[in-house]
């Protein structure tokens, strides 16, 4: 019981910095110069240069340090359930302190994408077993075999991003594609986060695992990418996307890779099932730009159109 406890107040910790270290870095993003991922070394120059963007950046790193000690005491599917109650954190935060609004439509639409994800979260309880164990380690062929298509997904659904925003008269994006991009690569992070769990402290172990170079990879990746998104979209939209595709990444693939429930009642099969089609609905169906400004009208008529004077 002290476990679990401890777990459970850990995952809220994360949560807490996740969300501080996300909205830092967004206000830090908005009074630097332009980033993208075509430059990264100057992205990193930019980034490293702004005091709030770094405490950010130190609120992220201590988050998955909390994570890890998460998923030494919780499964995947509760950790994943407490991680996705971040969300409130994180919209209140853009609110007060980005002046970010949503509009009804994306509201909605988060409203629909936890109750997929609690039904996920459900669905991975199996009466069958006990509900509370914590799986250990996953066979290196069959991570890489789940990881590394994700990797190159992820990188192949940001590039198709950036070309379409490249194209002029171009609404702009709301980030729901980065978010996705992203997420896939944040998703791939926790399951080898998870994995470092499972092999901790024996450290020649670890090194000989494929887990410390995956986290290399998508920690790289990642900062530049999810920078470059989070200057240009808008944290309260790019951040529940992307927690939404890692929670959804991680629960129902890391509970398989790792072997900690699978559902053996009907209704469990059709909660995830159920649960992971409106999640995937409702991403498909957001929508992809935001409003374009309204021209302001001319408040006189204009001269061409005005009778010609004698």
């Amino acid at each position: 019981m002290p476990a679990v406890a401890w777990g459970v107040g850990a995952a809220l910790l994360a949560n807490t910095l996740y969300s501080v270290g996300f909205v830092l870095e967004k206000r830090a993003l908005t009074n630097l110069p332009e980033v993208s991922v075509r430059r990264p070394a100057q992205l990193l120059r930019h980034v490293v240069t702004s005091p709030l963007w770094l405490a950010g950046s130190i609120a992220l790193a201590s988050g998955f340090g909390a994570q890890l000690a998460v998923y030494r005491t919780l499964p995947i599917a509760a950790a994943q359930g407490i991680f996705v109650s971040g969300l409130v954190l994180l919209l209140l935060l853009s609110s007060r302190l980005l002046g970010e609004r949503t509009s009804g439509r994306e509201r909605y639409a988060i409203g629909a994408i936890l109750a997929a994800l609690l039904m996920v979260v459900l669905s991975l309880r199996d009466t069958g077993r006990d509900p509370d164990a914590v799986g250990g380690g996953a066979p290196a062929p069959l991570i890489l075999l789940v990881c590394v298509p994700s990797l190159a997904a992820g990188l192949y659904l940001y590039a198709a991003a950036e070309r379409r925003a490249r194209h002029r008269h171009r609404l702009p994006t709301t980030g729901v594609e980065y978010g996705v991009a992203v997420g896939l690569l944040y998703g791939v992070s926790s399951l080898a986060i998870k994995g470092v769990s499972g092999v901790l402290p024996d450290v020649p172990r670890l090194f000989a695992s494929p887990y410390p170079y995956l986290l290399l990879c998508t920690g790289a990746c990642g900062l530049v990418m999810s920078q470059a998104a989070l200057q240009r979209c808008r944290a309260s939209l790019i951040v529940p996307v992307c927690t939404t595709v890692t929670a959804l990444f991680t629960a129902v693939l890391g509970t398989l890779a790792f072997g900690e429930a699978l559902p053996s009642e009907p209704l469990r099969l059709a909660l995830r099932l159920a649960g992971t089609a409106l999640a995937v609905a409702v991403l498909l169906l957001m929508p992809k730009h935001d409003a374009s400004p309204t021209t302001p009208q001319p408040s006189t008529t204009p001269r061409e159109l005005m009778p010609h004077e004698p």
